[in-house]
């Protein structure tokens, strides 16, 4: 059946079409589980993650079967292509060493004070020095070789230096160390225990304690400082000077700065007057080849000290 309009024109019916959003309008099943209310759609995984995650799967057990993958008790599996890592280190170490061994052979035949006068020579042997120095040294010196301030470990980058900073004295402290019992040309000296032994009383050390003060240029007692003088003249000065300039022959700190190895207030002072102090330094003649021990003796002389 058909209408007319006012114009006795013919329409014809409505046509149903279909509405091109209402698939997208329509709820996606839910997966049937609900937390506090919240439910959760059961959509598919895009077919790009799909074959994304079955892709790895497939270069797992490749790599599984070809490579070391799985731990054992005392190995992993070694693959069906024997890769090893160990062995793979070890050749880039061999490689670099014979590629090293030509500048390592120089350092041994130059002599020490002449190194700095090849310039390629110094670049490797300060290059060589610093990674040696960083991997044996820095724990007690500093990365940057400063030193660790009032415990005992010298900075190297001043030119206070205990046993000498030359370039030959440096390599054989770094050689042979400083009072350790493992090598006889080990640098040796021992301070006495003035107040633990009985050697002076306590108002002498407090005496020789505020002398030491004057002498280094901070505040003190002149009173007991006078006195103080006579004592260390008696007792101090054979290793430390008559005025207080120190003395590298035999590892005799200067006391006439600001420069101190155990702190330099009157307690530091005092605690090293009284108990003294023994620092030791292995050495390194077991522990790293001549040519190292060169390399670092030519690192550690060209920091800023090296006499």
């Amino acid at each position: 059946m058909v209408e007319k309009d006012e114009e006795n024109k013919v329409r014809p019916p409505e046509r149903q079409y279909p509405d091109p959003t209402a698939r997208l309008r329509a709820e996606p099943p839910k997966t049937g589980h609900s937390w506090d209310g919240i439910e959760e759609y059961d959509n598919p995984m895009p077919r790009w993650w799909l074959w994304t995650f079955y892709i790895t799967i497939a270069w797992a057990v490749i790599y599984m079967i070809l490579y070391p993958a799985w731990p054992m008790v005392t190995r992993a599996t070694q693959g069906i292509l024997g890769y090893d890592t160990r062995s793979a280190v070890a050749a880039d170490i061999q490689r670099f060493d014979q590629a090293n061994q030509v500048w390592f052979d120089r350092l041994n035949e130059t002599e020490l004070v002449e190194i700095r006068d090849d310039a390629e020579l110094q670049r490797f042997a300060v290059n060589a020095g610093g990674a040696a120095f960083r991997a044996h040294c820095s724990q007690c010196h500093g990365a940057g070789a400063a030193g660790v301030q009032a415990s005992g470990f010298p900075s190297l980058l001043d030119d206070q230096w205990l046993w000498g900073g030359t370039i030959e004295e440096i390599h054989e402290t770094i050689r042979y160390g400083i009072r350790n019992e493992d090598y006889p040309d080990a640098r040796w000296s021992e301070m006495p225990a003035y107040g633990r032994d009985g050697l002076l009383d306590d108002d002498e050390i407090d005496q020789v304690v505020h002398y030491v003060l004057q002498l280094s240029g901070q505040e003190h007692d002149a009173d007991l400082a006078a006195p103080g003088e006579e004592i260390y003249l008696d007792n101090c000065a054979a290793c430390h000077g008559d005025g207080g300039e120190g003395d590298p022959f035999v590892g005799a700190p200067a006391l006439n700065n600001q420069i101190w190895l155990y702190g330099g207030s009157y307690e530091a002072i005092r605690h090293s007057v009284y108990y003294s102090r023994f620092g030791v330094m292995p050495g390194f003649a077991d522990r790293l080849r001549d040519a190292e021990i060169r390399a670092v003796a030519a690192y550690v002389h060209q920091l800023g000290g090296g006499q």
